[in-house]
């Protein structure tokens, strides 16, 4: 599999640059929705997400099927681990441009000098709501001021709602409020050009409909919305304020492509257009949710963002027919990554020395060898060695090196989720330290390494403390290049060895990355298993 992320050069870059099928931008309802279709077609996928969704001071979502009253937050937790159960990556970052490459592909730049380059790229970054300029509005959004009766339909319920109309448009929510509401009262704030017919059928219906400014919305003394006071003075109890936001679609990462939103019918805001595949104007760009329709709830948005997904996956695949076999794009990735200086010390990780020390050698079989720094030192201890990695231009340095010095290493270019890519129970040693193994929901590469292990032989897993990784970060001035949760983990090597006869766990543990045989500058701890297979 992909190289090592052990042991680093002098001097590490500053800005990783990855290659994916696709990129998508955004990562609620739509964005997840559409990375989960396309990791199910085993296309390698990035997620983009700066934390700012449109419901973000939502506590609950309604209309959800199966999950109606669901926190946001924990449908996007389990959106994105369902998507990092394929090998999907969602990371944290902000995506500040994205611009065509020579060959034709997207690149996308993201906060902190990191960048993406993809095939296709989905825009699901949503819309922005524009709140009318009244005292007390903005501190109750979400809550006690609301704009969808369907998303606060229910909730709205006999109680008194005082709906604030700021545009001809916003009206037209008005029956159903009327329909929920034990008492409403609708003003008209400097709106022109209403319509007649409706204003009339609800004064009918007994709505007291006021041509009036609004000054602000009161608070109560419990800190929730009490009343809305007019100029003059008066003030209409309410329990709830309804009203109809302008919105703007966030698009400025596109705009150097050529995409540009065009105005909403109802003149409340801007759309981007798409076909009936969801791709835009601009060729390999594609768009879903609220970005196309801001009327989407969650639940539709998300149905969108899964009709766009398998409409990227169908336009993929056809374009790889015509192409003919190409390397995956975990393979162009990490080739990629050693088409300049060489990325790692040349060094072994420190793991690998403390727990070899000793040792009778054997047959090592190194899984993502990289450019060697590991296979070559276990050469030198007389290790009989077989470096794997996914990365054809990683194993050639590994092969030179070698060379070199001197060294018999066997180099074998395999995908460690494969079938059978390693001669099963040949090694007395399989090591994987740090290596870069996309997860997959049968966890094929693990069972993989364990059956690669002879009998009385070792496994040895080294990986990283992944706590500070998830530490918060400023998106402003950062971007996470990569999802550590979208790897094997060294937990996934316990939970399966536990679930397995014959084997004896010898140490699980976190523990101080040892000084000394590399540099340890960009992380701390070490998560470090080691098993033997029993007779």
């Amino acid at each position: 599999m992909p190289g090592t992320l052990g042991a680093m050069s002098e001097h590490p870059p500053q800005g990783f640059e990855r290659r994916r099928d696709v990129a998508v931008v955004g990562g609620s309802a739509a964005g997840l929705a559409a990375a989960l279709q396309l990791v199910r077609q085993r296309r390698s996928v990035i997620v983009v997400d700066d934390g700012t969704p449109r419901n973000l001071t939502a506590e609950v979502a309604h209309g959800y099927l199966g999950h109606d009253g669901v926190r946001p937050g924990e449908l996007v937790a389990a959106g994105r681990a369902e998507v990092r159960r394929y090998g999907g990556e969602v990371v944290t970052g902000r995506v500040l441009q994205v611009a065509r490459t020579e060959e034709g592909e997207l690149r996308l730049e993201l906060t902190g000098g990191h960048a993406v380059v993809a095939r296709r790229v989905l825009a699901a970054t949503g819309c922005a709501d524009e709140l009318p300029d009244l005292d007390g509005l903005a501190a109750h959004w979400g809550s006690g001021v609301v704009h969808c009766p369907f998303c606060h339909g229910d909730e709205v319920g006999d109680r008194r709602v005082v709906q604030v109309v700021t545009h001809p448009a916003g009206l037209h929510t008005a029956p159903l409020f009327w329909r929920l509401a034990g008492q409403l009262t609708i003003v008209l704030h400097g709106v022109a050009g209403a319509d007649a017919g409706l204003v009339d059928g609800l004064r009918a219906a007994g709505v007291e409909v006021l041509d009036a400014t609004v000054r602000r919305v009161v608070t109560g003394v419990d800190g929730a919305v009490a009343a809305v006071e007019l100029d003059g003075g008066r003030r209409l109890p309410a329990d709830v304020v309804a009203v109809g936001p302008r919105w703007r679609v966030r698009v400025a990462p596109f705009t150097g492509l050529g995409l540009e939103p065009a105005p909403h019918p109802s003149g409340l805001g801007d759309v981007v257009e798409v076909d009936a595949t969801g791709a835009t104007s601009v060729p390999g760009l594609f768009a879903a949710g609220n970005l196309t329709d801001p009327s989407r709830q969650l639940l539709l948005a998300a149905a969108d963002g899964s009709r766009v997904g398998a409409m990227i996956a169908v336009d993929l695949a056809e374009e790889d027919l015509r192409a003919g076999p190409r390397p995956s794009a975990a393979e162009a990735d990490w080739d990629h990554r050693y088409a300049g200086a060489p990325l790692w010390s040349g060094n072994p990780n420190g793991a690998l020395v403390v727990e070899l020390a000793g040792a009778t050698p054997g047959r090592a079989l190194d899984v993502g060898a990289g450019e060697g720094g590991d296979a070559l030192w276990l050469a030198r201890q007389g290790w009989k060695v077989t470096a794997s990695d996914i990365s054809r231009r990683g194993l050639d340095r590994l092969a030179a090196a070698a060379r070199q010095h001197g060294l018999d290493v066997e180099c074998l270019h395999a995908d460690a989720n494969a079938i059978e890519p390693f001669a099963p129970g040949a090694f007395d040693l399989v090591s994987a330290h740090y290596a870069s193994i996309p997860r997959t929901p049968d966890r094929r590469a693990v069972r993989n390494l364990l059956a690669a292990v002879a009998p009385d032989g070792t496994l040895l897993v080294v990986g990283h403390d992944l706590g500070p990784m998830r530490a918060p970060l400023d998106v402003a001035a950062a971007s996470r290049p990569f999802d550590p949760d979208a790897y094997v983990r060294v937990d996934d090597v316990a939970e399966v060895l536990a679930g397995e006869a014959g084997w004896e766990v010898q140490l699980h543990e976190i523990r101080p990355r040892p000084p000394g045989a590399a540099s340890a500058g960009h992380h701390v701890d070490d998560v470090v298993l080691r098993a033997r297979r029993r007779r």
